[in-house]
């Protein structure tokens, strides 16, 4: 799902919000969350997860065509734990609610030989 799309599902559940003001309040989500892990707090969302940045340390790496050693800094990457409830959700009911029917595919066709022999 693309903030996009998630902006739509928003405005379909309340028809009542402007689309831009929906578009907003999202931003504003987003926004406010990527201020909390730069700073390094961590974000919890209950029934959701949880998100915290995590430091990577200085280390050294080799440039794969080169074979030279490359020093990588320390650097800080988000992190994202999901929830009991979340985790639950996904695998209680694997097939999505909207998702299409599966299609059942049909039988391949075998052409050529004789089928007396009754089998393959």
């Amino acid at each position: 799902m693309t903030k996009s799309e998630l902006i739509e599902e928003v405005a379909s559940k309340a028809p009542e919000i402007s689309r831009r003001d929906i578009e907003i309040i999202v931003n504003t989500i987003f926004d406010s969350m990527t201020l909390a892990l730069a700073r390094h707090d961590r974000i919890e969302i209950r029934g959701f997860g949880s998100f915290t940045a995590k430091e990577r340390r200085a280390r050294d790496a080799r440039n794969p065509r080169t074979g030279e050693s490359v020093s990588v800094p320390r650097k800080w990457v988000p992190f994202f734990t999901v929830g009991k409830e979340l985790r639950e959700r996904i695998n209680s009911n694997p097939q999505p609610l909207d998702a299409p029917a599966a299609v059942a595919t049909p039988e391949p066709v075998v052409t050529g030989g004789d089928d007396s022999s009754g089998g393959f």
